[in-house]
This record gives structure tokens, C-alpha cells and sequence, in this order.
């Protein structure tokens, strides 16, 4: 697995979009967030259809042409240094087929940020752009706004991002699952959404050589299960170096989750490392998908080779 192009780090005064390629945002929780980023010295606009709904189904932000059009226009707009995604959700999946990669390609490479449903785009900007993506905070995420931890952290991976090649799990995480060291380049994201976008054009084929990053929320054990299960048996997770647990908020008991985490992946003769502290949950940290990295599963860490932003 190579290595991704890195985008330009942010600097101050540098124009953002935010976007809703999911699910809608309540007004209150975007103008919190805008609130963030503006006392980050950054300039946000906001995409036409973060705030709309879809006529029909109220868990989109508008008909998938819209959403399409919002990142396609706020990618390919000179001024904008960054595209920050608003919230997860759902709803990449039904719009990432109507964007125009060649369009986005020529536009050249910009930060992206988002995490859970918008794993679905972190894939296909991995395999249609070849671009180092951000799997971390929403813009206007309640774990957010009101989250210290996690603002510092995204801040820090956009402006500075030589001050966190390497990432430590939040304490009390980070604990080996399976003990050992791995080198290998970073990608997944939220694992039902990986599991369903199998077979899709713009997925990644697979896992081998790399370090994969996973976490979920609201699924309960057997369906963690059946969506590690579905990964092994179509081979996707062939040739992994080594795997990275993040949060697994409201996916029941933990030791039960544990048991079948062990289960499914302690086969795989690779380190896993738990509870990491990213994606769902509480200060959750921002961690860069297509750089190659180093994962010591005893001491919960993950060290970058190079920064994640040029």
C-alpha cells in the first residue's frame, strides 16, 4: 500500500467550507461550530444545503444532487484551502457516485476532514484522488463543540501537524489486544460503513500492508460480528499489518465487544491495539488516513513518518 499525496497545511485566515454530504444539522450546533472555527482565525462558508432536508427523508440534508453539487462546488472553488464535513449520519453512499472526480482531481489537493458515515468519501478520495484525507471531528459534532481535547487536536493536525506525528491513545485506552509493533499506511474509518461499501467502485480493494483504523457506534456485538466477519470472508482484511481500535460507543458491554473483537481479529497474527480514542466518543483525535506510520500496540501509539499535511 503507497503512500497518498499530502495536502497544504492551514494557515491563518485560510477559507474553509463546510459541508453536509450525510445527514442535515441543527442550526444551533453549525453556528457553535463556525464559532470554533472562527476563533481558529479560519474563514467559514457554508455550503448551500447543510441546514436543508430532503422532502421525503428527513435524515438527508437535501436530494443527493445537492449534496453532490455542495462538496463538488466547495472542492473545486479556488478560495477554499479546506472542505470540513458538518456531521456523519447518512447519505455519502447515495451521493458519491454523482461527483466528478476528474472535475475535483484538476482542482488539486485540499484538507478533508469528517468521520463515521463519511467514511465512504475518505475511500473514494483515497482511490480517485490519491489524497491524504483527516478521519476525525464534524464541524458542528456535539463531541466538538463542546470538546477541548478534541479541538485541540484537530487544530493542532491542521496547522501544525509536526506537533502530532505521533499520536497517543487517550488514557485509560490504548491497551494490546494482540502485543506487537507494525509498519504499514493508514486507512478505514467506521466499520459498518467499510463492511457496506465493499464491492462499490470507489472502495478499496483491500487492507493488505496497511494499518487499519476502525470504530463504530450504536451496533451491538453480533453485528460488529457480522461486519468482521464479512471483511474476512471477502478477503479484505488479507495481508493487514496491523490493526487500531477507536471507541465503540453504545455496541453494548464492552468485555463482550472485547470477546468478539479477539475473536475475529486475534486470528489475523497481526498487533491490535484498543480503545485509541478516536471516531464516536468524547475527545475524540484526528488521525490522518494514507500516511505510512509505525503502531506499537504495547505502548498505544501510532508515529507518522511524516507529517500528515505538507
Amino acid at each position: 500500500m503507497t503512500q497518498l499525496l499530502r495536502p497544504p497545511r492551514l494557515a491563518p485566515g485560510a477559507r474553509v467550507a463546510v459541508v453536509a454530504p450525510s445527514g442535515p444539522v441543527p442550526e444551533e450546533r453549525l453556528q457553535a461550530g463556525l464559532d470554533v472555527l472562527r476563533g481558529w482565525d479560519l474563514d467559514p462558508v457554508v455550503a448551500p444545503h447543510v441546514l436543508g432536508r430532503h422532502r421525503e427523508f428527513d435524515y438527508l440534508a437535501g436530494t443527493d444532487a445537492q449534496r453532490a453539487a455542495d462538496l463538488q462546488n466547495a472542492w473545486c472553488d479556488p478560495a477554499v484551502a479546506a472542505v470540513l464535513c458538518a456531521r456523519g449520519g447518512y447519505g455519502a453512499q447515495r451521493m458519491v457516485d454523482l461527483l466528478d472526480w476528474d472535475a475535483m482531481r484538476a482542482a488539486g489537493p485540499k484538507v478533508f476532514t469528517g468521520f463515521s458515515d463519511i467514511t465512504v468519501l475518505h475511500q473514494a478520495f483515497a482511490t480517485r484522488l490519491g489524497l491524504v484525507t483527516l478521519y476525525g471531528p464534524a464541524a458542528a459534532g456535539v463531541d466538538f463543540i463542546k470538546n477541548a481535547r478534541a479541538q485541540d487536536h484537530l487544530r493542532a493536525t491542521l496547522f501544525d501537524p509536526e506537533s502530532v506525528r505521533t499520536v497517543t491513545a487517550v488514557p485509560p485506552g490504548g491497551t494490546a489486544l494482540v502485543p506487537g509493533r507494525a509498519r504499514g499506511v493508514t486507512l478505514g474509518g467506521c466499520l459498518s460503513l467499510l463492511a457496506s461499501d465493499l464491492g462499490t467502485p470507489h472502495a478499496r480493494a483491500g487492507a493488505r500492508g496497511g494499518l487499519l483504523l476502525i470504530e463504530d457506534v450504536g451496533e451491538r456485538p453480533y453485528r460488529i460480528d457480522r461486519y468482521l466477519t464479512q471483511l474476512l470472508r471477502a478477503g479484505w482484511l488479507d495481508g493487514v499489518a496491523g490493526i487500531v481500535l477507536g471507541s465503540w460507543a453504545a455496541c453494548g458491554p464492552y468485555e463482550e465487544l472485547r470477546a468478539v473483537l479477539a475473536d475475529r481479529l486475534g486470528g489475523l497474527g497481526v498487533p491490535v491495539v484498543e480503545e485509541f480514542g478516536f471516531g464516536h466518543g468524547e475527545g475524540a483525535l484526528t488521525i490522518p488516513l494514507g500516511v505510512p506510520a509505525e503502531l506499537d500496540a504495547d505502548r498505544g501509539t501510532l508515529t507518522f513518518d511524516v507529517p500528515a499535511l505538507r
